[in-house]
């Protein structure tokens, strides 16, 4: 049995035999010197050759007995891309297609600045109006619910020591500050986002809020019969205030306090994207009337000076827009945010102080504390870290006052603070020397009280947060009233420039038609 030749090239295909003598076919005479004949793979001829496609030079030949050539391969197909590349290149050795491209990137870059200018103004007013309508309310807002709560729980003690003799103007004050609380918890829940932190508060001091008036309302009937367990039930009222209740508020009030710091962060910084590419338009459109100026001697063009115009006053609309709105907004900050953040510690210590002087006297001793081996009722040692921070807060205050309008009641509650301290030296003394009722009558009595004292600093603070609350509000809203219409106008004016910009490197290519 016959073998067939072992070889690792494929044989070729069989091909219908050839008349003889057609030149450049195998097997006929004269290959290589028939004029036209074919050689090997890539010589030419092989076209006209009748019996053959035309691509027979990019077929393998082979001959009997002789190697078989390579196949070339076929050509690259070049991508849209490098044809485009391609095109353009060609265009641009020629001056209108150097026209159309540098009007081309006019184009962009102009309307690439009014697109980043109106992006990036819409996020700072958005910001700025978030200040001044969003998280400054609601931080004021968490601000009044501790001070609510801490009020009433004042009022509430000071209602026990008035025993059955307790006024209806004392009675109203608790159930306002309730009713107050009550109210800022329900704005707070209506403006926290779902599953946040703040809205986890708030449904904490709503569950906590109903407690407290319970135990309020039992200490007071308890005392109204003469029971001494209403002081216990006041105490453990107390108690629920001061170690879950203001905690929570406080924890409220931090919360806001961060979202207004990171509204005025969004609000404050420059727009560095859209004043580099301002720049960089205006650099790109003085070239290129620098250069049409050199190829023309025409001094001006009148679509491309168009364009720098709209440029330059949106430019110049950003900077000095966004200049004043960080001015101001940084004003409504330090004059206003920083002033009633010190007022509200102040006023909030007041209470608390208040509260705990009053506390003292209901317990009378029963509640103690040891610092440093020594003994101390707890409420007293409470009450004079109270009143170091209500004297640090004035002092914070009076300091970020720039006007008599902001420091004169400061400093009116200052001078009310020396004099409680005075007059509560006093009713310690009577308390710890066993004159229960004289001090009860420094403290709660009609005449020359703390109580007097307590409610001048109250009122003296009630008034420097009004005043600073509306130096805050004129500021913030000049700052946000600065970036009013600009992201729409910078829209506008490069729409216009990119125009302009076309207009005025078309009317050079006119030249060429």
């Amino acid at each position: 049995m016959t073998q067939p030749p072992k070889s690792s090239a494929v044989p070729p295909p069989a091909r219908p035999a050839a008349p003889a003598g057609v030149p450049g076919l195998p097997g006929a005479s004269g290959l290589m010197g028939t004029p036209g004949a074919t050689g090997f793979a890539g010589a030419p001829g092989a076209s006209g050759a009748p019996g053959f496609p035309s691509q027979a030079v990019a077929r393998a030949v082979a001959r009997p007995g002789g190697p078989v050539a390579a196949v070339p391969p076929a050509p690259t197909r070049r991508t849209a891309f490098a044809e485009a590349a391609e095109r353009l290149r060609a265009a641009a050795t020629t001056e209108p297609g150097r026209l159309r491209l540098i009007g081309a990137v006019l184009a962009v870059l102009v309307l690439a600045f009014g697109a980043v200018t109106a992006w990036q103004t819409s996020a700072r007013s958005a910001a700025a109006d978030d200040v001044l309508h969003r998280s400054q309310p609601l931080s004021a807002g968490a601000a009044g619910i501790y001070r609510s709560l801490a009020d009433a729980n004042t009022a509430a003690s000071s209602g026990y020591l008035a025993g059955g003799q307790e006024t209806p103007e004392s009675r109203d004050r608790y159930e306002a500050d309730i009713r107050g609380a009550a109210t800022g918890l329900v704005n707070a829940a209506a403006n926290a986002e779902p599953g946040s932190a703040s809205e986890a508060t708030v449904a904490r001091l709503n569950r906590l809020l109903p407690e407290y008036k319970g135990l309020v309302e039992r200490a007071r009937t308890y005392n109204r019969q003469g029971y001494p367990v209403g002081g216990a039930y006041l105490r453990y009222a107390n108690e629920k205030m001061q170690r879950q209740m203001l905690p929570a508020a406080e924890d409220l009030y931090s919360t806001e306090n961060r979202r207004l710091t990171g509204d005025y962060d969004d609000a404050t910084p420059y727009p560095w994207a859209a004043i580099a590419l301002g720049v960089l338009a205006l650099a790109a459109l003085g070239l290129a009337q620098h250069r049409t100026y050199r190829r023309t001697n025409r001094v001006l063009n009148h679509g491309l000076v168009a364009a720098t115009a709209a440029t330059t006053v949106a430019l110049l609309w950003l900077v000095v827009g966004h200049t004043v709105a960080r001015s101001e907004l940084d004003g409504s900050y330090r004059h206003g945010i920083r002033s009633l953040n010190a007022l509200h510690d102040a006023r909030i210590a007041s209470l608390k102080a208040r509260g705990n002087e009053n506390l003292s006297l209901v317990s009378r001793g029963a509640e103690t504390v040891t610092v440093g081996g020594t003994s101390y009722d707890a409420y007293y040692h409470d009450f004079d870290k109270d009143m170091a921070v209500l004297g640090k807060g004035l002092t914070e205050a009076a300091r970020l006052a720039d006007d008599r309008a902001g420091s004169a009641p400061v400093e009116a509650a200052r001078s009310d603070m020396a004099v409680w301290k005075r007059r509560h030296a006093a009713a310690r003394a009577e308390d710890e020397n066993g004159n229960y009722q004289q001090a009860l009558d420094k403290v709660i009595g009609a005449k020359d009280s703390t109580g007097e004292c307590f409610d001048g600093v109250d009122r003296s603070l009630v008034r420097a947060i009004g005043h600073e609350q509306a130096r805050f509000r004129q500021a913030a809203g000049a700052g946000r009233d600065a970036l009013t219409g600009l992201p729409a106008g910078a829209g506008v004016l490069a729409v216009l420039g990119a125009a302009a910009a076309l207009a005025g490197v078309g009317r050079r290519l006119s030249e060429y038609r």
